[in-house]
């Protein structure tokens, strides 16, 4: 599967590693783990990572992104990693690359690169970075392997989610092979201050329901402002608050901000990536997201998720 990815980056001597906005563990973990296994196996070539900030994952080591100029493209291999659309690449100059590649688990949405690589059999893009190593017999550090964990737990929900099978524990059990600190990472992941404890109670308290019932958080723009926290923690670090409710199938948190409605949906038993491909986004069967342009635009999404509730009753 990896033949043509590990012959373009044969060929390059500068390659420039993009991912989704927003970025969270998988995108993160996807992009520092190829970075650090691209340099631990090619020592003559000149590896960079680019995008927006880390903000909620800024624990993870060698998360900063490189800054660099435009000219650095020229000649120069862009792999975008994690990513199912172009309209959610951080940083759109790897349209200046010579060559470019996707490697992603999402399912399908439009062609991004001129080499594309997308198995939504991963349970995440770090497990099909881990795969690309194993397979093409690349060495891994500690930095690598770690970051690459990190990934894999988050995008497994702590390997709960169905989309973990038993090539995720092989996966893990290969990078497991170097001295992870996993209490260190599930401690930096999941352990809680109490101002997001209470953030969470707040949050839990506006969850709402449709006729069938589908659960949803409407977050507006004035509500924001009065949280002293970042749109991602809010968005995508809120969502999880409706996800264990007996009788919820599909949740959806709706936040509003200057560009739109950012929409996070989610569900336990059906695929709602369809309803998030109408509304211009995407991501997997039963995790997805779409930015809307407005709440009525979101409503309507809210009802098409309570009309699927009501068909499937």
């Amino acid at each position: 599967m990896f033949e043509q990815v590990i012959k373009e980056i044969g060929r390059y001597d500068r390659i420039v590693i993009h991912r989704h906005q927003n970025p969270d563990g998988d995108a993160l973990g996807s992009q520092i783990g190829l970075k650090h296994i691209l340099r631990e196996n090619y020592l003559e070539k000149e590896i960079y990572m680019v995008g927006d900030p880390a903000k909620r994952y800024s624990f993870m080591e060698d998360s900063a992104m490189d800054e660099i100029s435009d000219e650095v493209y020229e000649g120069a291999l862009a792999i975008v990693l994690d990513t199912s659309a172009k309209a959610l690449i951080s940083d759109t100059r790897y349209t200046l690359a010579e060559r470019t590649i996707c490697m992603d688990h999402h399912i399908y949405c439009e062609d991004i690169a001129d080499v594309e690589v997308r198995d939504t059999s991963f349970e995440s893009c770090c497990g099909l970075i881990t795969a690309f190593a194993m397979e093409c017999g690349l060495r891994l550090n500690l930095l690598a392997a770690t970051s690459l964990y990190t990934g894999m737990v988050t995008d497994s929900g702590r390997f709960r989610y169905d989309s973990t099978s038993s090539n995720t524990f092989k996966l893990a059990a290969f990078l497991m092979e170097q001295p992870i600190d996993t209490n260190e990472i599930y401690r930096n992941l999941y352990a809680d201050d109490f101002v997001r404890v209470r953030l969470r109670a707040q949050f839990v308290l506006k969850i709402q329901f449709t006729a069938h019932n589908v659960a949803y958080i409407y977050t507006t723009k004035e509500e924001l402002a009065q949280y002293d926290v970042d749109t991602f923690t809010i968005s995508r670090g809120m969502v999880g608050t409706m996800g264990d409710l007996k009788g919820v199938d599909i949740w959806v948190n709706f936040t509003e901000t200057k560009q739109g409605v950012l929409c996070e949906l989610r569900s336990g038993r059906y695929n709602i990536n369809p309803v998030a491909v109408k509304y211009g986004g995407g991501g997997h069967q039963k995790a997805s997201g779409a930015t809307v342009k407005d709440r009525e635009t979101a409503m309507q999404m809210l009802r098409d998720l309570d009309r699927m509730m009501e068909e499937n009753a």
